[in-house]
């Protein structure tokens, strides 16, 4: 997260942007998690014909349009915050701060990259287990798809994040 937050600006190159050269343009993070809890907070909710209160996408489980809306926005402001301390990472002259600061960015990649796991898990879950009656039109299934696919993604993303936090110990 302290490298590679900044990449949702570098495609033009990170020597531009004064990183280091090993920084590529990586899928963002920040980009993954607005289609997760975008899609989920537009089309996530859908009704029958008949009814008027509307119901989550995802087998009508209010859980798992909440879980991944919670953890996109959750991830999406985790992500913001480790921006703001990759900008002031040059400025800590102890290496004990610096240890920590690498340490925790290990853990909090290492955590969304098993919450993404849970919640791709959970929403293709309840995604197998919904009923067509329940959604006569298939009113917002690109966006459930959108919402798996991006949650799949991000699994990988965070955990390479964490790999690359491991080598700047």
């Amino acid at each position: 997260v302290l490298v590679s937050c900044r990449a949702l600006l570098l495609c033009a190159g990170p020597e531009r942007w004064g990183l280091p050269r090993h920084v590529s343009c990586l899928p963002p993070r920040q980009v993954f998690s607005i289609v997760v809890f975008g899609s989920i907070v537009n089309e996530g909710y859908v009704n029958r014909l008949d009814e008027t209160q509307e119901h989550c996408i995802f087998n009508r489980n209010r859980n798992a349009c909440n879980y991944g809306i919670t953890v996109g926005v959750l991830a999406f402001l985790s992500c913001l915050l480790y921006l703001a301390l990759d900008a002031y990472f040059p400025q800590i002259s102890s290496v004990k701060d610096r240890k920590k600061a690498v340490l925790s960015d290990i853990g909090v990649s290492a955590f969304w990259a098993f919450l993404w796991f849970v919640g791709f898990c959970f929403l293709t879950n309840q995604w197998q287990a919904s009923k067509e009656e329940d959604n006569p039109m298939n009113e917002g299934g690109d966006a459930a798809r959108a919402a798996i696919t991006f949650s799949f993604f991000s699994i990988f993303t965070w955990g390479f994040l964490t790999f690359l936090a491991f080598r700047r110990l």
